[in-house]
């Protein structure tokens, strides 16, 4: 892998001065926030994708599909609302803000007949947040915030066969993977992200195609982006969708030099809290955690309060396991205010040494 300069060295070296100080906080659920406006099929279509085609697209393509519940979309269609839950969680006391592509793929978008939008929903995504960023930034220019560029895990699996009855069957290859995710890397970058993250990763081999996207990209502009990369502990196995322990998740995904790797979604936090240990002792770069407000309840809902939430992830914070902490599903402005006080003051987990890492090994 070829050693790169960074693409805006200034961004990064805030970055990194900003995680030598502190724990560095992730804003919450996009979908959580979007729910509460009760958008109608007509607030997704706007005035550009009005009677089934896309009006600002050169040949005109087709969307008849109802494009209800195409959150990513809302970017083109609805950007204030976008860019005003951004602002809520930058209020709120977040670091960095998650763009809102977690399905701004060819592969997600095909639900819709959108696969054209994919670098056009990404660019803008950026856009939306540096924009949110830039402006509650010049109001704390001692504090920077930060767009982190999302690359979802899909709606398909390389390595594990949809089909019970054809173990052999895939519905994705690798190529069609890092096909899609390339063209939104360049529109994430296009848009201003400061770091890339592959996130909420249940199968390897999906991030796997993500990473070697980005390297792709980087190569292609002579620079990089700090990555960071997030899976998902799916039950109480302690594993991945793909079958993967927390150990050999890390393995498989390191080489692709990331700024952090951590756990995201799936799991509340006091169930996440083994694994996140487990990476906190192996991760020779920083370490994240942003899980969701407990599990879901019988109506798919989430209870898990700002409070209760906020006091598990503190005593994360005080056992020294965090450089990042956030929300997921369920979580919102309340959940990220309760947890920026709760580790406020509170150090940032220590980079270990070499020696550190072969004894933990």
């Amino acid at each position: 892998m070829k050693t790169l300069p960074w693409l805006n060295p200034h961004r990064v070296a805030k970055l990194e001065s900003a995680l030598a100080e502190r724990i560095l906080i992730i804003d919450g659920a996009m979908g959580t926030m979007i729910q509460r406006h009760d958008l109608q099929e007509a607030d997704y279509r706007g005035e550009r994708f009005v009677g089934g085609f896309d009006s600002a697209h050169a040949h005109g393509e087709q969307c008849g599909h109802d494009l209800k519940g195409n959150n990513d979309l809302l970017l083109l269609s609805k950007p204030e609302v976008i860019a005003g839950v951004h602002t809520e969680y930058l209020q709120a006391g977040a670091d960095l803000i998650e763009t809102n592509t977690f399905n701004a793929t060819a592969i997600s978008q095909a639900d819709y007949h959108l696969e054209h939008l994919v670098y056009e929903l990404n660019k803008e995504g950026a856009r939306v947040a540096r924009a949110c960023c830039d402006a509650i930034e010049t109001t704390t220019p001692d504090k920077p915030r930060f767009v982190i560029g999302v690359l979802g895990p899909t709606s398909r699996t390389a390595s594990i066969s949809p089909d019970v009855n054809d173990p052999g069957f895939r519905n994705t290859s690798f190529d069609e993977l890092r096909g899609t995710y390339r063209e939104a890397v360049e529109g994430l970058i296009d848009g201003g992200a400061d770091l890339i993250m592959v996130e909420t990763i249940f199968d390897t081999l999906n991030a796997k195609a993500a990473l070697f996207a980005i390297e792709e990209v980087f190569d292609a502009r002579g620079g990089r982006l700090p990555v960071m990369i997030s899976g998902t502990i799916t039950d109480a196995s302690g594993r991945t969708l793909s079958g993967q322990t927390a150990e050999a998740f890390y393995a498989s995904v390191s080489h692709g030099r990331p700024l952090s790797v951590g756990l995201n979604c799936a799991l509340g936090a006091s169930d996440l809290r083994p694994h996140v240990e487990t990476l906190a002792n192996i991760v020779d770069g920083y370490v994240s955690a942003h899980p969701n407000a407990g599990l879901p309840n019988a109506f798919g809902e989430y209870d898990e309060t700002p409070e209760e939430m906020a006091a598990t992830l503190k005593e994360f914070a005080e056992s020294g396991l965090l450089n990042f902490v956030g929300g997921c599903c369920g979580t919102t402005p309340a959940h990220i205010q309760a947890l920026a006080e709760a580790v406020r003051g509170l150090a940032p987990r220590r980079l270990p040494s070499q020696t550190e890492l072969s004894e933990a090994a």
